[in-house]
């Protein structure tokens, strides 16, 4: 069996309900709310087998209550009122403290699984491998986090109490059902024929045909379930995307064409509920059909009993409300199967996020990759280094090359090779290629990615000491380093907290991105293609503290030709199309 037979088979295997609900338990187990979880289990289940006992006593003070009535006793019927009145109280008081339970339950639920998904997204280069490693995993993994993660725990929580209530209701119930429809006959063929505990057997079968029916018409709300997730997280992404790039869309004058997309992902949401409701509404016929059944059911099927003159009128009652008590137990899954159907679909969303998530890393199914190494401090060494995409394979020229500390290196790409790839792969972002790349041991670098660079929300000394703490570098720090790159009238604002990417210009937030580095001063620095777009006063501010500043910081940038005449730049490299491709294709694609 190939790779790529044995990650499918993996991910098969990995579908399975149980598969999703054990990786969903080891997530649980391994958290910090683990031991709270079960002491709210624990308690959850005492409170219910409570409950189940007050239920019992409230059954059983039906036939006392009816017979009283019958006999129109007043003296009784009052004492039993009294009785009544104390059995509903401590059921009220469980019922409530049940409430409470569950709800703090769906909360750590929540914390518990949402914590283990953050943790493993946000390990080092995760989030970006998923999002590049093709499939539909890496789509909106926002989504799966926030929402369903929510729904899942929230359903979880309702349905694993519903369905323990009911298993222990009908535990006791049964054996109420069959005391008082034990010694049952049915005359056939003048012979009697004994049916021991034929109420509890009629409340099985009634609750079985409920449930089968339930899940024949049903089962197709699961996928009809998910689909729709998918779709409304697109039609969600959509409406972000513009609200995060107003400006952009505002001056190309593109409301008229974003409108359309939009409109496009809320038709797929429409056209993905529209299936839901009839899958809704199809099941409904059953599920309400069952529910105007069952309040006669329960007489129907005692009242053989009383009018054989084997209960009394209080008999009938209490057999009628132990019948009822023990088929709405039973028929729970009809009375959930649509909920049952949306747990599953937000389940299957989370548990195959998750299953990404563990598995992102394996890259056993490529045939080559980069090979990522801790090398000698003070030195990167690059040896045969290739990149590849589904467009196509870059290499470079120098098939070894060694960078010492305090060197400055350009590497200009030919037409048409992937420069920013290369960016990823020299920052182990990219891991699909070949050859090896030898980093520093304990040496920092940072980055320098082309375009807009990434600000993180909070107030400007966190934008510069990103991502470190604020509390590592002094005051006097931030300033110098907004004043050396013209940003003097940023000082006053050091701790404002604003959407820092919305109120600055584009120049401006470059120039913040260059003050993080000059304050940092990391020992290594990698720019893909920035120092091209800078003015020429800009660049003799930069280049005036490459030489002050940052005279110790090595540099490998990544740009144009043209800059190979530049003095900062000892050393020229070249990335030129690759003459042999290999096959190692993010997302399984091949050349």
């Amino acid at each position: 069996m190939d790779a790529a037979a044995k990650k499918a088979a993996a991910e098969k295997a990995a579908s399975g309900l149980g598969q999703q609900m054990g990786m969903m338990f080891r997530a649980l187990r391994g958290s910090p709310v683990a031991r709270t979880l079960v002491a709210l289990g624990v308690t959850v289940v005492a409170v219910i087998v409570a409950t189940a006992y007050g239920q019992i006593q409230l059954n059983s003070w039906n036939k006392p209550f009816y017979d009283a009535l019958s006999r129109r006793d007043l003296h009784d019927f009052m004492y039993q009122l009294g009785v009544f009145f104390v059995i509903a109280t401590a059921i009220l008081i469980l019922n409530v403290a049940q409430r409470w339970l569950v709800e703090m339950l769906k909360l750590k639920l929540r914390q518990g699984i949402v914590h283990d998904l953050l943790r493993d997204w946000m390990l080092p280069r995760r989030a970006f491998w998923l999002a590049n490693a093709g499939g539909p995993m890496g789509v909106n993994p926002d989504q799966r986090m926030h929402e369903d993660a929510r729904k899942l725990c929230e359903l979880s929580a309702d349905l694993g109490t519903g369905l323990l209530q009911a298993g222990i209701l009908f535990g006791i119930f049964a054996g109420v059902l069959w005391t008082l429809s034990n010694g049952f006959t049915v005359r056939f063929h003048d012979r009697d024929y004994e049916i021991p505990g034929f109420m509890l057997w009629a409340a099985v079968t009634y609750a079985a045909l409920g449930s089968l029916l339930s899940y024949w018409v049903g089962k197709s709300l699961i996928w009809r379930n998910s689909d729709r997730y998918a779709r409304e997280a697109d039609l969600r992404f959509s409406l972000v995307r513009i609200n995060e790039h107003l400006d952009g869309i505002s001056l190309a004058a593109g409301e008229e064409d974003e409108r359309r997309r939009v409109e496009m992902h809320l038709d797929n949401v429409l056209r993905a509920t529209r299936r839901l409701v009839r899958g809704l509404t199809n099941l409904t016929w059953v599920t309400a059909g069952f529910g105007w059944i069952t309040i006669v059911a329960p007489i129907l099927v005692a009242a053989p009993l009383y009018f054989s003159g084997k209960i009394s009128f209080g008999g009938l009652m209490q057999a009628a409300a132990a019948f009822t008590q023990a088929q709405s137990s039973l028929r729970w899954f009809v009375d959930n199967f649509s909920i049952i159907a949306d747990w599953r679909a937000t389940l299957q969303r989370v548990a195959s996020f998750r299953y990404a998530l563990s598995t992102t890393e394996d890259m056993s199914e490529l045939d080559s990759r980069i090979t990522y190494v801790e090398g000698e401090p003070g030195t990167i060494t690059i040896n045969d280094l290739q990149i590849v995409s589904p467009s196509g394979s870059d290499m470079l020229k120098e098939t070894r090359v060694v960078v010492k500390a305090g060197e400055r290196v350009l590497i200009v790409g030919a037409p048409g090779t992937g420069k920013t790839l290369l960016f990823r792969a020299l920052a182990g972002l990219w891991p699909w290629g070949g050859g090896s790349i030898a980093r520093p041991k304990d040496e920092e670098m940072l980055y320098l990615p082309t375009g807009t660079p990434y600000l993180p929300r909070g107030s400007l000394k966190e934008v510069l000491a990103y991502p470190l703490e604020v509390d590592r570098f002094p005051d006097e720090g931030f300033t110098r380093s907004l004043q050396r790159l013209g940003l003097e009238r940023l000082v006053p604002l050091l701790n404002e907290t604003r959407r820092w990417d919305r109120e600055l210009s584009q120049d401006e937030q470059l120039g913040l991105a260059l003050a993080r580095i000059v304050m940092q001063a990391p020992p290594w620095l990698l720019i893909d293609d920035m120092l091209g777009g800078l003015d020429d006063q800009a660049m003799e501010r930069v280049v005036d503290i490459f030489s002050h500043e940052l005279e110790h910081t090595s540099i490998i940038h990544i740009g144009r030709a043209a800059q190979a005449r530049d003095p900062m730049f000892n050393r020229v490299l070249h990335l030129v199309p690759a003459p042999v491709a290999l096959r190692a294709i993010p997302g399984g694609q091949a050349e």
